[in-house]
């Protein structure tokens, strides 16, 4: 067998084994285009190494390209959107202030947790309802 074919036989499989290490679908689209190159060095010998690595170059910017264009970001939509997001699922819900807020900040504790809070002033002991979240930060309104 010639060199170069086995060399790209070697280089396509060694990305796509490697996607399995590294996860992100990066290497996967490199190793096609390297095994997509190896089928042209296959049927048509004698090409020079620069044609083959430029070859390689194209085709990994288009299998890049078509799969951030296709198939990026199609995961399946998950049951449950808001389970990592544990200040999102506090949306909507109703807490009293453990602190006052005093020039927009103050805090709340919810279950065993306390939070920072911003909204308008108002006395610790006031029920707030929490509508929305920036980051670690609660941003509510008196209910």
């Amino acid at each position: 067998m010639r060199w170069d074919v086995f060399t790209w036989a070697a280089l396509a499989f060694a990305l796509i084994a490697a996607e399995t290490i590294v996860p992100g679908a990066f290497l996967l689209w490199l190793g096609f285009a390297a095994a997509a190159v190896f089928l042209v060095v296959l049927l048509v010998p004698g090409m020079s190494v620069l044609t083959q690595v430029v070859i390689f170059i194209v085709l990994s910017f288009i299998s890049v390209a078509i799969y951030r264009k296709w198939f990026r970001g199609r995961g399946r939509a998950s049951d449950q959107p808001l389970l990592n997001k544990r200040g999102e699922q506090l949306v909507g819900h109703t807490a009293v202030l453990s602190a006052p807020i005093i020039d927009g900040e103050g805090r709340t504790q919810l279950g065993d947790a306390f939070w920072n809070v911003t909204g308008p002033d108002l006395p610790a002991g006031t029920r707030v309802r929490i509508v929305a979240v920036s980051g670690m930060t609660l941003q509510v309104e008196a209910a």
